[in-house]
């Protein structure tokens, strides 16, 4: 990966990023922030290195930049012991994968789902 290919969420290069910059106020929080495409790159960069997992992990980190804090969170609380049935998270899971284009990240609640099941982690379902 070059540093000229290393880019924020809101398309500045981080070379052009500095402190001059920051103290007049012309960089706003998305200037800081990482974009999708950095964190593939750094992905691939893992991957051919043969760490694997670590790559997975740096691909759904991809997909989540484009989703809101706030359904972050809520799925995060969501995953509390006795906090969500099993409808409740696969349906957070089919959010993810048809609303936010995040199949990485559903396919990993899916399987969490399924081994807070196994488990005994989950709310019942009520009537």
């Amino acid at each position: 990966m070059e540093k000229s290919d290393v880019c924020t969420l809101s398309g500045k290069a981080v070379s052009d990023l500095n402190l001059e910059d920051v103290v007049n106020g012309s960089l706003k929080s998305d200037d800081f922030r990482i974009s999708p495409e950095t964190l593939i790159l750094q992905a691939e960069t893992a991957e051919a290195a043969g760490y694997r997992e670590l790559g997975l992990n740096l691909r759904r980190a991809a997909e989540l930049t484009g989703i809101d804090n706030k359904f972050i969170f809520d799925i995060y609380t969501m995953l509390r012991p006795g906090r969500s049935t099993l409808k409740d998270l696969l349906s957070q899971a089919n959010s993810l994968e048809n609303e936010h284009r995040a199949p990485l990240n559903a396919a990993l609640l899916r399987e969490t789902s399924h081994i807070y099941s196994k488990r005994g982690l989950l709310r019942a379902e009520s009537n």
